[in-house]
């Protein structure tokens, strides 16, 4: 069973700039003509793209989980977990300016805890981003106590990671979380066991893509 979240097609964060850049291309455009305005028009067109937030169905088979975030997989294997002290199978998707930035829970559970670490700005596409970067981490913990982690990790762009939620906060499958600015990856650390069912250069979805099963 699918479930279709509803949810305005553009995200809340792109509101603003939205409104900045479509006023400067009418001004620029009555001001100087069409040829004038035209870069105003494009980089107004770029930034509506970036900030669309599209509907998604959300998978409900017991188990799954879903990609956080739109963008390439461009890592998976076992790795040791730097959160919670363990070895994990770690899955990690990489959004460029074109993807569909909105942050999304893999799977429902509750939040047990939030770590931000300030960083660098590398190529997120870099395996070294994990480490090094700006990030902030969401742990997650299923019904049956499986631990997850979702990782937002800011980008060679990216300047502003933003979280919406709290410690002791439930969250649904597929709920949004929260939001990276122009271009980033997020890093999910899973249980040890997990049925990856995606590989290196396949493109995902959030909220609707599952990488695999628990």
């Amino acid at each position: 069973m699918r479930v279709i979240d509803t949810h305005p097609k553009l995200a809340r964060e792109g509101w603003f700039y939205v409104a900045l850049t479509l006023i400067a291309a009418v001004i620029t455009t009555a001001v100087f003509g069409f040829w004038g305005g035209l870069p105003f028009w494009i980089i107004a067109a770029f930034v509506l793209q970036f900030f669309r937030d599209p509907y998604r169905e959300i998978p409900q088979e017991d188990g799954q989980i879903i990609s956080p975030a739109d963008g390439k997989v461009i890592f998976t294997g076992l790795v040791a977990d730097p959160h919670l002290d363990r070895q994990a199978y770690k899955v990690s998707v990489f959004m460029n300016v074109f993807s569909v930035h909105s942050n999304r829970a893999p799977t429902s559970g509750t939040v047990k805890d939030i770590w931000y670490h300030s960083g660098e700005f590398v190529n997120a596409a870099l395996d070294k981003a994990s480490e090094h970067n700006e990030r902030n981490a969401v742990w997650l913990q299923t019904e049956q106590g499986q631990d997850i982690v979702s990782v937002q990790v800011a980008g060679l762009v990216a300047r502003r990671i933003l979280c919406y939620v709290k410690s002791g906060d439930q969250l649904a499958r597929g709920q949004r979380y929260g939001f990276i600015r122009f271009g980033s990856r997020v890093d999910l650390f899973l249980p040890e066991d997990f049925n990856c069912d995606v590989s290196l250069g396949d493109n995902v979805q959030s909220g609707s893509s599952v990488l695999g099963k628990l």
